[in-house]
């Protein structure tokens, strides 16, 4: 049976755009920027703000009933609903230390049916005094054994699992400028269960 590793934010559910929408805009009223204007991540030139008011941003969303209430990405819970079952499932995240359990709370709600192991890599924070097992999600990947398929939005942490032999597929967001669509490579990996 194959094996896909999934990022959580941005990937299974719209985090940066819920917490856009949810906690910037409405903190920043004067702001002209459209989500689809936010070609970096972190956004913080594109927002003009530093990177520290960002996370402080980020985090008090992460810890926010509206984080809690974020939907599922449509195509992806409806993959899951008709092929899930096929496959084994991974999550992988990047998340502060202080909302890593709001954000597994959050997958085994969404997908618990499907993705039975959350593995996440503290984000560095100030003060976080949590010691480094993984420098990067494709160290952590590594270390469950065999993974035929790693979903994310980051290059970097795509890069990070190709060079342990990892097939990947970049998850279409405006900064990473994603050629790929979103049903073709949800095709791609259904395809995965008979190679």
């Amino acid at each position: 049976m194959k094996t896909i590793a999934w990022d959580v934010d941005d990937v299974l559910n719209d985090c940066m755009r819920t917490w856009f929408e949810r906690t910037w805009l409405p903190a920043h009223l004067g702001c002209t920027v459209g989500y689809e204007q936010l070609v970096e991540n972190p956004p913080c030139s594109v927002l003009g703000c530093t990177k520290a008011e960002y996370l402080e941003s980020l985090d008090e969303f992460r810890q926010s009933e509206a984080a809690r209430q974020m939907e599922p990405v449509p195509q992806v819970l409806q993959w899951f609903t008709e092929h899930g079952s096929r496959m084994r499932h991974v999550a992988v995240s990047a998340v502060p230390l202080a909302a890593a359990h709001l954000s597994a709370a959050w997958v085994i709600r969404h997908f618990g049916l499907w993705i039975r192991s959350f593995h996440f890599i503290p984000s560095l924070r100030e003060g976080n005094l949590a010691p480094v097992y993984d420098r990067s999600k494709g160290e952590a990947l590594r270390q469950w054994g065999t993974i035929d398929a790693f979903i994310d939005d980051n290059r970097d942490n795509l890069a990070s699992a190709e060079r342990f032999g990892i097939r990947t597929f970049c998850f279409p967001r405006p900064w990473n400028r994603g050629t790929a669509s979103l049903a073709g490579i949800l095709h791609e990996l259904t395809a995965l269960e008979g190679a």
